[in-house]
């Protein structure tokens, strides 16, 4: 079963785009937020060949529920042979990466064009 984008939601947006299924979180990203958006994120990664981007470009806030997403969305496809890629270019989202050691697991593209031309394999910025 193929995963159906879903409707528009005050911080999720998700649409197709190059045979990925792009995840994009929008405004605070916070504990209320999280609860809107893992049903569609645990549909998106549900594939063991799932291709998935998760796009940071409009968050405003994203504390650690935000990142409990990006390790679930990681962990989930590591699990098959999917991919998934992050595009962060903000200041202090990128040093909470960093602090918790998630950019060395998911490391950040900057845009969602750089996330899309990744071969299969690449996981991240070299």
């Amino acid at each position: 079963m193929r995963y159906e984008p879903a409707p528009l939601t005050r911080h999720l947006r998700v649409r197709q785009e190059r045979g990925h299924t792009v995840l994009e979180f929008r405004g605070e990203i916070d504990i209320a937020a999280a609860a809107e958006i893992v049903p569609h994120l645990d549909m998106a990664t549900a594939e063991p060949d799932a291709r998935v981007v998760i796009d940071l470009t409009h968050v405003e806030f994203f504390d650690c529920s935000g990142l409990r997403l990006l390790y679930r969305a990681r962990h989930r496809t590591a699990d098959g042979s999917g991919t998934l890629h992050l595009v962060c270019a903000h200041a202090l989202t990128l040093r909470m990466l960093r602090v918790t050691g998630l950019s060395r697991l998911l490391p950040p593209w900057p845009t969602l064009d750089a996330a899309l031309e990744q071969p299969e394999s690449a996981s991240g910025p070299v």
